[in-house]
């Protein structure tokens, strides 16, 4: 930052450039800047984010030169470029500083074509001369085309002479067909470099230009975006700019890690929201494959549907996209031309759309604002139909009528804003069920955390606010796919599932019959090699090959996997999991990557074993103390607390394995789409609103019944019936708790947990126990190994998982929720020494461990702020409520929410101890009295 708002870069001019052409490129800056040669102020420009040109010739003396740039903070421009990120001031991109010869190629617009059959091309340059157009008589305009094996196309160099005539263009035109070209898409990214050469009248070459093209065919029809003949689904992200460290300054090494971790993840395009990108960014795109929606740089969000309208901004709108179209115009991966972000739409909308489509007729333009009230709006502006955050449900409306004739490609939808991307399964099953929706793009990409140190010394990602700026939105520029360091976020795994070139049915399981589908567009399926593993409970069992596959794009093949039905022990489960991998290396990942993957539960069943409660071995004795009841043997002691009926401590063998618990849990730490924690009070129609009103983070709790009862000289029972209600609330729960303590240390606990009062849908309904220091060791068979929720495990696997419970903790920049597992068939916790606790549960299980209680979670505003406590709370839930995509979209759809009412579940808890066979103890149940 700097108070005074300027900033100044001086440079000096060599002095043999004393009457040549120099010319001075500015990549871009933040905010607008004047130019300043030689003390005198040679120029302005108000848009911040794309190059600008000067010619300063005439200002150069002999001698001594300077030149200086002079960055301001704020200016009319500032009107148009409200995007959604940090304001910052400074120059941040390349500033260059060149001459020219008195003639020389002012633009080179390569304009590669495809034939309706996308088999046979052409190539037509327009070179504009520029300089000395008087002087310009007879000079020389000369290309030459070299394959992606950089093997010229063309015989010899094709070229024309230049003839000044003052009736036409100042440009030379060059036209040449081109056989059979590579095509360009983001599956096969075939390059071809042109050289284009301007001569002089003695023959004598002045200037070089090279510029890699691509031979591409773009084309709406039958309701749908084709690219080189095929409809393709657009598997997107939105993407600022943004370095942890440098802010708007983004190296190379950052663009292209950014590129290499979309292709691995699946993701096939990007939309530069909200303004151009630097320009090496278009580079790697067409070097690696990836779409570009290449926006311009107008957004007027704070006056939003005024400038639009306002014919003194017309000539900022059309010469901000102008601008963008003459920089990026000759990369094959830019198909879009988008005309700003949320400004609202009017008639210098059109006028834009007007000009690109008359210089630029082959590619698509794309603005969002036309979307607003009507889908069918602004045909003059915009080719596709481009909502944002549209409802699952108006999406499919769309795609059944048939009076619209757009595709619909959302520019926006599944806000990644902190635990989030909820809903997105159902998204994709809509996109892959109806032709006219074709995909979108996730907002967005990047947290845009800014690294700032506390006073102890300790690193942390800064939001909004953190920098005494007292006009913010807090962390609403926290919300990508991926933190401000490049690592990931849990919901890429479930996005690069869901947008996965290759799908798998199943034929018949049980004679291993399956059916694999290429969904790539332009490739077989000779690139991967798959793999097979048959697992029981986790553990693989048989593995092998798939025989190599030619599978074309679009069509599909059986296969029969040569596996046999394995012996399973009582309780266990099978499954069947296919690996789609790269064979060799590609340009953007190593062989052996990942590239899809399928999950089976196969048709082989096998009884749980189930322990007779009446059969159980030992004895167990009852102490009925004042204040506590206690069940113990000769091998544990579970002392309960008579004044709460809650269980107090649970000791096996001289260890302690619960200290309190298991207690009814209805409340989580707010995810940013449950409701922001900082808005108070939040909004209405948050989950969070009703969560607060109704004290679900303040329940107390009220013993209403408790009895202890030996129906076995092996087992106690102990019913307890306890109400949970916050003060001042006439809503609550009743929970009737049987706990069934049995002499060889397994608890079961039957519970029925019963709502009442008006209670709005629930974060969860679930137990909560509290397990000492030190059991830091997490097992489970459940899906994993990241995090997963009821609308958000697609991308998560059913397996055997292990980490330590430190693992298990996802640092969102704003703490809330985190590190849930669905499907869990049993969960153990233990100690070095071996000792330690597993749950199972019947139906299955959510759970979660953490070294933090939700009211930790809540309360702190940043992850610096919070203390890992030593001991571990251990959830387990029946259900807890899912995502959705609140914080900007949908909320949580009704069948991922949790509506009061009755709920019943079991759980078992064991005790574990060194030599135990974990995984056979996990598929044990006791049967209860």
């Amino acid at each position: 930052d700097n108070p005074t708002g300027l900033y100044r870069r001086e440079f000096d001019i060599p002095d043999n450039w004393v009457g040549r052409r120099v010319m001075l490129h500015f990549g871009g800056v933040e905010s607008a800047f004047y130019l300043w040669v030689n003390g005198q102020r040679v120029g302005f420009s108000k848009d911040s984010r794309l190059p600008a040109e000067f010619e300063i010739t005439e200002y150069i003396r002999p001698g001594r030169n300077s030149l200086a740039t002079e960055v301001i903070r704020w200016s009319d421009g500032c009107y148009l470029e409200d995007q959604d990120h940090w304001r910052m001031a400074g120059i941040y991109r390349t500033v260059q500083l060149y001459s020219l010869p008195q003639v020389y190629l002012a633009d080179v617009f390569a304009k590669p074509a495809l034939d309706t059959a996308c088999r046979s091309g052409s190539l037509t340059v327009v070179a504009r001369i520029g300089g000395s157009i008087f002087q310009s008589h007879g000079y020389r305009v000369e290309m030459q085309l070299f394959d992606p094996r950089q093997q010229p196309v063309f015989p010899k160099y094709l070229g024309k002479t230049f003839h000044l005539d003052l009736s036409e263009p100042s440009q030379v035109v060059l036209r040449q067909p081109v056989a059979a070209p590579a095509l360009w898409s983001h599956e096969t990214p075939n390059l071809y470099t042109l050289l284009v050469v301007l001569r002089d009248p003695n023959g004598s070459p002045v200037q070089y230009t090279v510029q890699r093209i691509g031979f591409r065919r773009l084309e709406i029809k039958e309701r749908q975006l084709w690219i080189n003949g095929k409809a393709v689904l657009i598997k997107g992200v939105n993407r600022h700019e943004h370095d942890e460290r440098r802010g708007k300054a983004v190296t190379l090494e950052s663009m292209l890690a950014d590129i290499l971790l979309m292709k691995r993840y699946n993701i096939n395009a990007v939309r530069t929201s909200h303004y151009p990108n630097d320009e090496r960014w278009y580079d790697l795109c067409d070097e690696y494959g990836i779409y570009v929606w290449d926006e311009a740089n107008i957004e007027t969000h704070a006056l939003y549907n005024r400038l639009c309208h306002d014919p003194e901004w017309r000539t900022a709108f059309l010469e901000r996209g102008a601008r963008m179209v003459e920089r990026d115009k000759n990369h094959p991966s830019v198909i879009v031309w988008s005309l700003g972000n949320e400004s609202g739409y009017g008639a210098n909308h059109d006028a834009l759309a007007g000009w690109i489509r008359g210089y630029d007729p082959d590619r698509i333009v794309h603005y969002e604002g036309t979307m607003r009230h009507n889908w069918d709006d602004g045909h003059l502006a915009s080719d596709l139909a481009c909502p944002m955050y549209p409802s699952i449900e108006r999406m499919v409306d769309y795609a059944r009528n048939p009076q619209y004739r757009r595709p619909l490609i959302m520019c926006e939808y599944a806000h990644a804003m902190g635990n989030s991307a909820g809903n997105l399964k159902e998204y994709w099953d809509a996109i892959k069920t109806y032709p006219a929706l074709q995909g979108g793009f996730i907002w967005d990409w990047v947290d845009q955390g800014l690294v700032k140190t506390d006073e102890n010394g300790v690193a942390y990602w800064a939001y909004g606010g953190d920098f005494g700026d007292t006009i913010n939105d807090m962390n609403f520029c926290i919300n990508g796919l991926v933190f401000p360091d490049r690592s990931i976020h849990p919901p890429m795994v479930e996005f690069k599932k869901l947008i996965q070139p290759v799908a798998v049915n199943a034929i018949n399981l049980a004679d291993g019959e399956i059916e694999i589908f290429n969904q790539h567009d332009f490739i077989t399926l000779a690139h991967l090699e798959a793999r097979w593993e048959l697992l029981v409970d986790g553990e693989v069992v048989q593995r092998g090959a798939l025989p190599h596959l030619h599978t074309r794009p679009g069509f599909s093949e059986r296969v029969r996997i040569p596996y046999s039905p394995p012996d399973l022990p009582p309780g266990a489960e099978c499954f069947l999991n296919l690996h789609f991998c790269l064979a060799e290396d590609a340009p953007w990942a190593a062989a052996g990557h990942e590239v899809a993957w399928e999950q089976f539960k196969l048709p082989y069943a096998s009884p749980r074993r189930i322990l007779p409660s009446t059969a159980a071995h030992g004895r167990v004795d009852i102490d009925t103390g004042n204040d506590t009841l206690v069940v113990l043997s000769a091998d544990f002691s579970a002392a309960f607390e008579r004044d709460s009926g809650q269980l107090a401590h649970f000791d096996w063998k001289g260890v302690r394995l619960i200290e309190s618990g298991p207690r009814l849990n209805v409340w989580r730490a707010p995810t940013d789409n449950d409701g922001f924690k900082w808005q108070q009070p939040p909004g209405e129609d948050k989950l969070l609103a009703g969560w607060l009103k109704a004290g679900l983070n303040r329940l107390l709790y009220h013993l209403e019944a408790f009895e202890v009862t030996q129906p076995h000289p092996a087992a106690a029972q102990v019913r307890a019936v306890i109400r949970a209600q916050a003060e001042g609330v006439d809503a609550g729960f009743r929970q009737q708790a049987l706990y069934s303590i049995f002499a060889h240390g397994g608890i079961l606990l039957e519970q029925r947990i019963t709502c009442f009062g008006n209670l709005p849908p629930l974060p969860r309904i679930g137990v909560a126990l509290v397990v000492p220091a030190g059991f830091e060791t997490f097992t489970w068979f459940g899906r994993g190994a990241l995090e997963n929720y009821a609308d958000r495990n697609a991308g998560t696997a059913v397996g055997l998982y292990r980490g330590t419970v430190a693992e298990q903790y996802v640092p969102y920049i704003m703490p809330q929720e985190n590190g849930n597992k669905t499907d869990v068939r049993w969960a153990a916790l233990s100690n070095a020494a071996g000792f330690g606790l597993l749950a199972a549960g019947q139906p299955l299980l959510e759970v979660s461990v953490s070294h933090f209680t939700a009211d930790d979670l809540y309360r702190a505003m940043h992850t610096h702020q919070l203390t890992p406590r030593p001991e571990i709370h251990f959830n387990l839930d029946l259900r807890q409520c899912g995502l959705g995509g609140a914080s900007c979209g949908p909320g949580t759809l009704p069948l991922y929410q949790i509506q009061p009412g009755e709920y019943a579940y079991s759980i078992l808890l064991r005790p574990l101890e060194p030599g135990n066979p974990l995984t056979r103890l996990a598929r044990e149940w006791v049967e209860p009295f």
